[in-house]
């Protein structure tokens, strides 16, 4: 990652940035844009220059609008106007990922943070630096981004560095979440999946890894991960990272989908549908990538994350639609399209969390269904909750980090598609709202935690077609941000 420098004075002034802002509207429009005032002192000529350049720009003051200028032989040697919107945090966001792009090819930048700037927003700004900055290659060709620092002057770098530190670790696991989920299926599978894991967890403190494998899953009955993971050669596993502070009050079990391929099995898929399913662990990425987090940052509440890994391949162990699945703790589904595989091993750990764990609340992310997109658009996951105030404040949480959700029904009238002649649910009723009828499936294995459960459907946002803001194409690290904000806010 970039290497962030809080500092009181320009001691390295080879590329100046200086902030942007609208005069009057803060949508941009036509108004003119001023320089927002800094704090420590920069050179009066240098002042000068941008003051009188600013209207040769046409500059509004967008967030991340830039403008280069050259000044050959004078220090600094190049000045980077930079436009930071209406200073909402989402608007600092925008102008640290544009500031990353526009410097690519420098080796160091100074940015001089405007005067009374609050540390959300440096944290926002630091944010965007960092995971704009955010490439994933598995190559050696091509040279990566010249730029490797960035100083931030600010009045006092010591009212920010909490907010700094707070804003690195959260763009280092957003990082590797993306990592995780970018990384290709010729080699990403459960037992490499549970390797990451055990590596990111070593020697932290208070944190607890234990894995499952096939043996252990069939012994406990979680059938669910079993059937989807039985037609691979990769057998599948299930992880659950735990993080006990001492001075936890509150217990959370974060539940991650982790298919690491999705083929659809032997309901198998088309080309075009196929050919990205190595994001289908996206949501077990995430929850793992949020716990790390927590215990990186001490946050004191207690997490259970649980992973349930598989491959869903095509082989003569492969389960078949018309598969009758018995779960962990009995309950049984009825599945006759095996491309609805998320769901059955999602099923096995909630209902696992609700038995075992026993938390105070009950969070799951998962890829699960095309009908995300249908719904909801590229960007937008879909939140289903009974409970009024825990689907708020996760939806104020994902929405200050930066990422967008949508609360969707749990509509009755679909509960009855759940049916089955021969079991006790139907996992893949082929009418109603996808995504609703998939999120009423799970919440029959919340048992009675059902008024403090929250799903959220993320295959949309999940991936990202093209760069744009603090997104890079690929994977989005979706849900990481949005769930480190709401555990902090929980004692």
């Amino acid at each position: 990652m970039l290497a962030i420098r809080l500092s009181a004075g320009p001691d390295r002034l080879d590329t100046l940035v200086l902030p942007v802002r609208a005069a009057a509207d803060t949508d941009g429009g036509d108004t003119p844009a001023t320089l927002a005032p800094t704090g420590p002192a920069l050179p009066d000529e240098v002042l000068a220059e941008a003051t009188a350049l600013l209207p040769a720009t046409r500059l509004t003051g967008r967030a991340g609008e830039t403008y280069a200028h050259l000044r050959p032989a004078r220090t600094p040697a190049r000045l980077l106007l930079l436009g930071i919107g209406d200073g909402a945090d989402r608007a600092w966001r925008a102008a640290g990922a544009a500031l990353t792009r526009a410097g690519k090819d420098e080796t160091h930048i100074t940015f001089s943070v405007p005067t009374g700037t609050g540390a959300e927003a440096v944290r926002a700004l630091v944010e965007g630096l960092l995971l704009a900055s955010y490439r994933f290659r598995m190559t050696e060709a091509g040279e990566p981004p010249a730029l490797t620092g960035v100083d931030l002057l600010v009045d006092d770098p010591d009212a920010y560095r909490d907010a700094v530190e707070v804003a690195e670790t959260t763009a280092r696991m957003t990082r590797l979440a993306r990592d995780l989920t970018n990384t290709p299926s010729s080699v990403k599978n459960p037992q490499w999946f549970v390797a990451q894991v055990e590596a990111a967890a070593a020697d932290q403190p208070d944190l607890h890894l234990r894995v499952r494998g096939p043996e252990e899953l069939a012994a406990e009955g979680f059938g669910g991960i079993l059937a989807v993971g039985g037609g691979s050669a990769s057998t599948p596993r299930l992880v659950e990272l735990d993080w006990r502070p001492a001075d936890a009050r509150t217990h959370v079990v974060l539940v991650g989908k982790g298919i690491t391929f999705d083929t659809g099995g032997i309901s198998i898929k088309p080309v075009p549908a196929m050919k990205l399913m190595r994001k289908d662990m996206a949501g077990a990425a995430a929850v793992v990538a949020a716990t790390l987090g927590a215990a990186a940052l001490r946050l004191p509440v207690r997490i259970t994350t649980l992973a349930p890994l598989a491959e869903n391949m095509v082989s003569g162990s492969a389960f078949r639609p018309g598969d009758i699945v018995r779960h962990y703790g009995g309950l049984t589904s009825e599945t006759t399209n095996s491309d609805a595989e998320g769901r059955l091993v999602l099923a096995d750990a909630l209902a696992y969390a609700v038995r075992e764990l026993q938390p105070d609340l009950l969070i799951d992310l998962a890829t699960l269904t095309g009908a995300n997109a249908v719904a909801l658009g590229k960007r937008t996951g879909a939140l289903y909750s009974e409970n009024d105030q825990l689907a708020a404040d996760l939806l104020a949480a994902v929405d200050a980090a930066g990422e967008a959700a949508w609360r969707m029904p749990l509509a009755a009238d679909y509960v009855e598609h759940l049916g089955s002649d021969l079991a006790d649910l139907h996992s893949s009723p082929a009418v109603g709202a996808g995504s609703v009828t998939a999120a009423l499936y799970l919440r029959e294995f919340t048992g009675d935690l059902r008024d403090r459960w929250l799903h959220i459907d993320m295959s949309a946002p999940s991936w990202a077609d093209g760069d744009d803001a603090e997104l890079t194409r690929g994977a989005t690290g979706w849900g990481v941000r949005g769930l480190l904000r709401w555990l902090a806010t929980l004692d």
